[in-house]
Parts: structure tokens; sequence; C-alpha cells
């Protein structure tokens, strides 16, 4: 029995997939599977059950699980008592929203490269929830995902907010200086899809404000919402340092409201299983980049 074997054991019992786990583990599916059968062997006892569909656990499988957890936190702490700090390596899955993408990913990209040249960060852009479940499942070994996750099974340690302001065309409603129930009777409102953390944010507006939406454009892509809504197709609202911008450029109008959009928090999220030392190291580049008002070429 070898902590290889244990390793290989563990990401395949809890991972969505054969597949998930070894690629996480840089390991082709037929490496993975020869690690756990020669872990079996050594053990003689199955642990997984591969008479169906999909390998399922066995009892001897369950049992093992949390022992095996426990064996390699031993041997990360170990490791990390004795080895010398030369920088993370490797590959890091991270996962973002758009807004990220659009604002400080390519800060956190470069910060990355230059604080650690040999670890190799892929971004994998998604709604929080599609990131939230490809934690979950193994996929991604982190993510910078609205609010807070109400898993046990993730952490959660926030980082920074985005601020948003309401926003209408230059040239609609010019005599409209505020959000009210007129203007949503009047124009569709235009958001992103029900998974994304702003929609969240939108919906404890409506609430406390008491007005009702007559109309609701869905839209999957913030620089689609913003020439939507700069054209006249509907209201919205956008992040702050992007409205302020196209309002100067005078294609937008800012709206007040009352109350205020709050603020939406963001957090860095890892299953709480992953004890690896590149989930505290970007963790700590994500503090380092966060900003949501950073300039997006792409205005």
């Amino acid at each position: 029995m070898t902590l290889k074997q244990l390793e290989a054991f563990y990401w395949a019992a809890t991972c969505a997939s054969f597949a998930i786990a070894a690629e996480r583990l840089h390991l082709s599916i037929s490496s993975l599977s020869k690690r756990i059968n020669e872990l079996e062997q050594s053990l003689g006892v199955g642990l997984f059950d591969r008479s169906g569909h999909k390998a399922e656990l066995s009892e001897a499988g369950r049992r093992l699980v949390p022992r095996a957890w426990n064996l390699l936190q031993e041997a990360e702490a170990v490791r990390r008592c004795v080895a010398v700090d030369t920088g993370l390596t490797g590959r890091c899955r991270i996962g973002v929203g758009e807004l990220t993408a659009l604002t400080w990913l390519p800060r956190l990209l470069k910060l990355a490269r230059h604080e650690h040249p040999d670890l190799v960060v892929e971004p994998t852009v998604e709604v929080g929830a599609a990131l939230e479940h490809g934690l979950e499942s193994g996929q991604l070994d982190c993510a910078v995902i609205a609010g807070r996750s109400p898993r046990p099974d993730i952490c959660s340690e926030r980082i920074g907010e985005a601020r948003f302001s309401w926003v209408i065309a230059s040239d609609t409603e010019p005599l409209a200086s505020a959000m009210s129930d007129r203007l949503l009777d009047a124009h569709p409102l235009i958001t992103l899809a029900l998974g994304a953390g702003t929609t969240r944010l939108l919906d404890d507006w409506l609430n406390d404000s008491g007005l009702d939406v007559r109309q609701r454009l869905i839209c999957n892509n913030w620089g689609a919402i913003a020439g939507l809504v700069s054209e006249g197709v509907g209201v919205g609202m956008l992040p702050a340092a992007w409205a302020a911008e196209l309002a100067r450029r005078g294609r937008i109008r800012v709206l007040k409201s009352s109350p205020a959009l709050g603020a939406l928090p963001y957090s860095f999220r890892w299953r709480r299983d992953d004890t690896r030392p590149v989930v505290p190291g970007m963790l700590a580049i994500a503090r380092q980049a966060i900003d949501f008002s950073a300039r997006n070429r792409l205005l």
C-alpha cells in the first residue's frame, strides 16, 4: 500500500468520475485504475463495486475514505514540515464568473505567473451555480463566486465585493432620474441568468423596494447587457465603474435608487478536503488581484 495508491483511491471516491479524478492527479484513467487495483490487491478486498454502469464504493471503500483522507493529510503535513518553498508547481483549475473574467482575471494570471512560474493556471468562466458544481465534482480546484457557499463540504473565504448602478440609455426617458415602478412597467428589465449572483442581488432589491417586473429580458453576457441598455432596449444594472465610463461617453445615464443597490460580496471557494498548498497560494493571489473597478478594454 502506497500513498499514491491511497491518493488515487480517495479522489476516485470523491470526484464525480474516474476521468475527473485522473485529470486532477495528472494521470491517465488506466494509470488511475491500475493504482486502485494494486491497492485492492494489497488489502485483499474490493473498494469499488463495478457490476453496474458506474463504479460505486463498496462497504469497505466507504470505510476507507475517511482513513485515506487522514493519511494523506498527515503526509502533506510532513512534506510542509521539511520541504523547501520553491513556489507552486503543477496545474490549478480556477473557476470565475464573467465579471471577474472581464475585470481582474488578467491581473490574477499575471501575478500567478510571476510568483509561481512553474504553476499552470487554467481558468474556466461560468455562472456561479455551474462553478459550485465544478468544485463539488472535482473538475475545479478553486473558484471565485458571488456570496458564500451553503454547502458544508465547500469552504468560503470572502475576498472583496462588487458594486453596481442602475442604468438607462441616454436618450430614453430623458426626464427620468431614478428607478421607478413606471420605468419597469414601460421597459424590459435586462438581467443575467438566474444562476448569477447579480440576479439574487437584483431580486433582493426589488423585494425591498416593493417593485414588480413586468418583463425580463434574460442575457448571459455583461457586454451584451451594456449594449442592449445603451441602445434603449431596456433598463438594467451594470458594474458601477462600467456605468460611470459609459455615462462619461454619453451612451447611458446612471439612475438613482432608493434603497441603493447593495454591494455584492465575492468569496474564494474550495473543497474542504483539499489541503494542497495550491489552495492557500491561489487565495493569496486572488486577494492581491481582486478589483472589480478595473478597466474593461472591450467597452
